[in-house]
């Protein structure tokens, strides 16, 4: 299958990446850096987290982030949502496109969210109903497609089933995490092999984790079966829970030399990504994760 020509990345970085962080960010600097990769030219950003701020204090601050970002035309600025609670205060806050999540695996899904896979699918019926009565869209995320922590390694055919659901009660997209990073090429193209005969690939998306390092090939391998969006983070942002001291999101910069490098189009200036990242990784008084802005940095 020939390369697609064009590629549309997730910037996970505000939410996935930075609710994992131990210290406080302020929402002044998260508001900084959604501006600052809306400038670089990103099309999709995951702004914040309509949760309690119990289970995840580093989204507390969601709906001022929202209220106090530069809204550029033709930029979706998205929110998790799990559940109709969260849904209405994302609603409030104006958000115009929500995400849901689901496990592909039972001993996760029990640990994560305490609930089965059936359970956590079923809660979802009435955001979908509500997203649908108010015009939200609503992208769904399916995580351990790869491995689990706990169940080992995780059949693409239960991947299948839930990515299934999902697209059925109306996410118009299903982004394959996976959450651990142990996924191999290999292990990738089957997966979209079999998850592409129950959902078509158009609608699908991948978000590797780079744990053991694989993430740009995994998202190589992607690329090859027709998959042309991505999740990714700006310098790395969002270690790994489940493996101690090891990396988590692939960044975004990585990613997007990869796909230069390829001929892909993506809109994004890799320049003020780097700059972008740059200034998170000094607000939290660490290097960037991504390789490309570790050479760009000190060259």
């Amino acid at each position: 299958m020939s390369l697609p020509s064009y590629v549309r990345l997730v910037e996970v970085g505000p939410r996935d990446g930075l609710q994992n962080e131990a210290q406080p960010i302020s929402v002044a600097d998260k508001v900084q850096l959604v501006d600052a990769l809306s400038e670089a030219g990103l099309s999709y950003i995951e702004v914040g987290s309509f949760v309690s701020p119990k289970w995840v204090p580093q989204m507390a601050g969601s709906a001022e982030v929202f209220a106090q970002i530069q809204r550029k035309p033709g930029v979706t600025y998205g929110a998790l949502a799990p559940n109709l609670r969260g849904f209405e205060d994302a609603l409030a806050a104006g958000v115009k496109e929500v995400a849901v999540f689901a496990a592909a695996s039972e001993a996760f899904s029990q640990r994560n969210i305490n609930c089965s896979i059936s359970e956590s699918l079923e809660r979802f019926a009435p955001i979908m109903a509500a997203a649908k009565q108010h015009g939200i869209s609503v992208r769904g995320y399916v995580s351990c497609v790869l491995g689990c922590p706990y169940e080992g390694d995780i059949a693409p055919e239960q991947v299948a089933a839930v990515a299934r659901e999902l697209y059925a009660m109306g996410c118009y997209e299903v982004s394959l995490g996976d959450t651990i990073g142990t996924g191999t090429a290999g292990a990738t193209r089957r997966l979209f092999e079999v998850v592409g005969a129950q959902v078509p690939r158009g609608k699908l998306a991948g978000h590797f984790h780079d744990t053991y390092g694989q993430a740009i090939a995994n998202i190589y391998a992607s690329l090859l079966e027709g998959i042309n969006v991505f999740d990714s983070s700006i310098a790395g942002l969002g270690g790994c829970p489940y493996a101690k001291g090891a990396s988590g999101n692939v960044a975004t910069e990585d990613v997007l030399y990869l796909l230069n490098g390829l001929g892909i189009e993506t809109g994004i200036d890799l320049e003020r990504l780097i700059g972008a990242g740059r200034q998170i990784s000094h607000v939290l008084g660490r290097p960037s994760g991504s390789r490309v802005a570790k050479v760009r940095n000190a060259s």
